[in-house]
């Protein structure tokens, strides 16, 4: 089938501003947006720009706006979308070139959540692992499964609005080690969303759910986050 590919472009050493190209290509059904840019790139325009690593859906890189919804290029088929696609980089990070945009506004909040495993407390005197049932593990499983995207985050209008907002991948974070039972840092890190850059700037509109290309009940993990702080109580 033909589809026609309408591609953001910008280039900050040439351009003043943002404009589009528009690619009529010949591609199967059961491609990817990736493939598609990939074939762009490589047969009709060297200097398209784009992240991208395993193309697998699990390494995240490849996150952008198509037809004007948060998706992976390396999960999203041609038959899915239909034969005109309009792909464009993600909202609320400043456009670096092309679909390229820049990623540290996000990991530095990702970073305020204290991402990482906190217990000081000495190891079991049998020099065994920390152990965990398979209910305390499954208390916090769906969220070890986000792969730092952003896809939720530049899909919130909170985050559009407000650079300062912690943002719900930094949020699923701080869900996955404060339910984790071996780790020691969940007061502190309720303390941190607490503020007012975190959990009080989340207004549920479902859109970071939506967007998630892991199927993460983002909204849910954000009301969990939400009772736990209120009654101080993590279960």
């Amino acid at each position: 089938m033909q589809v026609t590919l309408k591609v953001f472009r910008y280039n900050p050493e040439v351009d003043k501003k943002f404009h589009y190209e528009t690619y009529n290509i010949d591609v199967e059904e059961n491609e990817r947006i990736l493939d598609l840019l990939e074939l762009v790139k490589g047969h009709h325009d060297g200097t398209l720009s784009f992240r991208r690593s395993c193309a697998h859906g699990v390494c995240g890189s490849d996150a952008m706006r198509i037809n004007g919804r948060n998706m992976l290029a390396c999960k999203t088929l041609v038959r899915n979308v239909g034969d005109k696609i309009t792909v464009e980089p993600l909202l609320g990070l400043k456009v670096v070139k092309d679909l390229i945009v820049d990623m540290e506004p996000f990991f530095d909040n990702y970073k305020k959540v204290l991402p990482y495993f906190i217990n000081e407390s000495p190891l079991p005197a049998d020099g065994k692992e920390r152990l965990q049932s398979p209910e305390q593990r499954a208390r916090f499983d769906e969220t070890t499964k986000c792969i730092l995207c952003a896809a939720c985050t530049t899909s919130c209008p909170s985050f559009w609005g407000s650079d300062d907002y912690l943002g719900p991948a930094a949020l699923v974070t701080a869900h996955r080690f404060i339910f984790d039972s071996r780790d020691e840092a969940a007061s502190e890190r309720l303390q941190i969303i607490s503020e007012t850059s975190g959990l009080a700037r989340c207004h549920t509109t479902y859109n970071c759910t939506m967007a998630c290309p892991r199927d993460i009940h983002i909204t849910q993990a954000i009301g969990e986050l939400k009772l736990a702080t209120l009654t101080g109580k993590v279960e």
